[in-house]
């Protein structure tokens, strides 16, 4: 059997959150750092939950009663530090390829918020003994809109198994109904309170049906992003352990052969990056007030725009007009006076003895002698 290790994490004031593995944990637990008080360990032991690899362990996960573990520093060794003895020994052995036939020898594990029930079969990674492992996380937030622009679900589920929605639950649920349905039990790791399944309905009803059921998941299992979710990145790093240099400590200390440790020996190290976390908020692309100020803004304009244009038209004719009668007003007054200058000289000719001239001689400042004056 490949044995799972669930581990979960989620941070107020940076909290830490899960973590699962077969068998007895007395068995495979060699020591559990990071938290110094000793209820850590009988915590861990109390915190069980049933996944498709069977019974697993969740470190700091919510329960009634108990306050969630904190973490005021990020960093290696200010959060999880964890070694197993995973006992290779122990495995039952490979007499043929099955769906369920595991050639690995590990631990698997999966960082999950506390609201969200484990899917480690599916959503977890694998640590291999012989290596330290190191696992940087870093929360993210997600936000998605509602219909009509997302997709995202935020009601519970109408079966009331979890009260929180989640993809995973949704998925857990969806399965649990089918099986129910279809085989009169279920699962060991599905809720509710139907008859567990024997290995024989194992065998011919409930693997089977599983498998048909991952083939029409699509039409019969709907599952929707959560409208908030929290989700982890992790980032993986191993160094190999024994060192020659420590190999016979470790050998006296846990009795242990060197080949035994490098076969059979893990360590996990879990912590923040970082005290902070992201957030990803999906954001309406176009809201209905931004529609109607952009289409009154356009008829604003176009509206503005052609009242303008027909103003200037009128302001155009109308100068045009204007124009043209001062034109015609202009010729008319030239025409008139024209006339009165034609009449007035009729009389001059018929009365040209009348006419007296008189010759103005300009008057001199200074007189001059006879000689220049008779001149």
């Amino acid at each position: 059997l490949f044995q799972a290790l669930l581990l979960s994490f989620e941070f107020a004031c940076r909290v830490l959150e899960s973590l699962s593995y077969l068998v007895q944990l007395a068995d495979f637990l060699m020591y559990l750092e990071g938290y110094k008080d000793s209820s850590s360990l009988n915590r861990l032991r109390e915190s069980h939950v049933f996944t498709r690899y069977g019974k697993c362990y969740m470190f700091n996960a919510a329960e009634e009663g108990k306050t969630l573990r904190t973490t005021m520093k990020g960093g290696t060794g200010n959060g999880l530090e964890i070694m197993l003895d995973i006992q290779q020994d122990e495995y039952l052995p490979v007499w043929g390829d099955t769906e369920e036939t595991a050639f690995e020898a590990g631990v698997r594990v999966q960082i999950h918020s506390q609201a969200e029930p484990p899917f480690v079969h599916e959503l977890g990674f694998g640590v291999a003994p012989g290596f330290q492992t190191f696992v940087a996380t870093q929360e993210q937030r997600l936000t998605y809109l509602p219909p009509p622009w997302g997709e995202c679900e935020s009601k519970a589920l109408d079966s009331g198994f979890f009260q929180v929605y989640s993809v995973t639950a949704c998925r857990i649920d969806c399965e649990t109904r089918y099986i129910v349905e279809n085989c009169n039990c279920r699962m060991v790791h599905m809720p509710g309170d139907s008859p567990f399944c024997t290995p024989e309905q194992y065998k011919d009803c409930a693997e089977p049906a599983l498998a048909k059921l991952s083939m029409l998941e699509s039409s019969n299992c709907i599952c929707r992003t959560p409208c908030n979710m929290t989700r982890y990145n992790k980032e993986l790093s191993m160094v190999k352990i024994p060192s020659k240099t420590s190999a016979r400590y470790l050998e006296k200390k846990f009795n242990r052969s060197e080949k035994y440790i490098t076969d059979n020996i893990l360590v996990l190290d879990v912590f923040f990056e970082a005290l902070n976390y992201e957030t990803i908020e999906q954001k309406k692309a176009y809201e209905v007030a931004g529609l109607l100020g952009d289409i009154g803004g356009q008829m604003g304009l176009f509206i503005g725009a052609s009242i303008l244009t027909i103003l200037e038209l009128f302001d155009y004719a109308y100068e045009v007009v204007k124009d043209k009668l001062l034109d015609l007003l202009n010729r008319d007054d030239e025409e008139e006076s024209h006339g009165e200058d034609v009449s007035s000289c009729d009389p001059v000719a018929n009365h040209s003895e009348a006419i007296s001239h008189t010759v103005s001689v300009p008057l001199q400042t200074t007189l001059g002698t006879l000689e220049e004056i008779a001149c």
